[in-house]
């Protein structure tokens, strides 16, 4: 009997988070899809570093589609050059203005229409709740209940999976050394909010968690590592 193909669809920005899913996802299917979103984000040299990354890793498809329609609707300092990224803080309450909202609710629905109709069984999304700035549609509640509703609604049987979710910063950094693509993730990726690769501007939210992980990571690599084990397949 011939084996089935397995086939995953990742919603991929080509910052440190998805291509750390995508490097993960490599060895355990058969295809992958990548899926990169132009939502008129402000940061929106990450479309190229997306483009040069899966071409890189040979991934079956990229597909960017245009989804700028969100920036027109969502206000955010992602979507508005006149709102500017604030500076990295610990103390704020709510969502910073960085959030876009509805975004993964977007992208998630866009990827499960995506994986429908390549038969992909999987979509992955580098989302995390351990680690973040505060976006409510990071939480492991919003991806499981996207996930019941997207199933319901195309009466297809697909996994929303979030190989991140419960790893802190530091831990996500050990998942890329663990795939030797340390220094790949963390010289070629895009993370920052103000679009610049590599460590990025250094003061933003995304710079500030990035950078806090990877010392982290760096200072207490077997400690981190081991933690990684005890949460994650490898």
């Amino acid at each position: 009997m011939k084996e089935a193909i397995k086939k995953a669809v990742i919603v991929f920005s080509g910052g440190q988070d998805s291509t750390t899913c995508l490097i993960h996802a490599l060895p355990k299917y058969n295809e992958i899809h990548c899926i990169t979103f132009d939502y008129g984000q402000r940061h929106r040299a990450e479309i190229e570093v997306a483009k040069e990354l899966a071409e890189h890793f040979g991934v079956t498809a990229h597909k960017v589609l245009d989804t700028t329609l969100l920036s027109e609707l969502a206000v955010s300092s992602l979507t508005r050059d006149n709102i500017p990224v604030p500076a990295a803080s610990n103390t704020q309450k709510g969502p910073p203005n960085t959030f876009v909202p509805g975004r993964n609710i977007l992208f998630l629905t866009l990827a499960s229409i995506y994986a429908y109709q390549v038969g992909a069984e999987t979509v992955i999304t580098g989302v995390c709740e351990t680690d973040f700035s505060g976006y409510p549609d990071c939480r492991d509640s919003f991806v499981k209940a996207m996930n019941t509703a997207i199933e319901s609604g195309m009466d297809y049987k697909l996994s929303i999976e979030t190989p991140l979710m419960w790893l802190n910063k530091a831990e996500t950094w050990a998942l890329a050394a663990y795939h030797d693509q340390l220094d790949l993730v963390r010289d070629h990726t895009l993370t920052c909010y103000n679009g610049i690769k590599g460590s990025g501007c250094g003061t933003c939210d995304a710079c500030s968690l990035r950078a806090k992980g990877l010392d982290e990571f760096l200072d207490q690599r077997d400690k981190v590592a081991e933690a990684l084990r005890g949460k994650i397949h490898l």
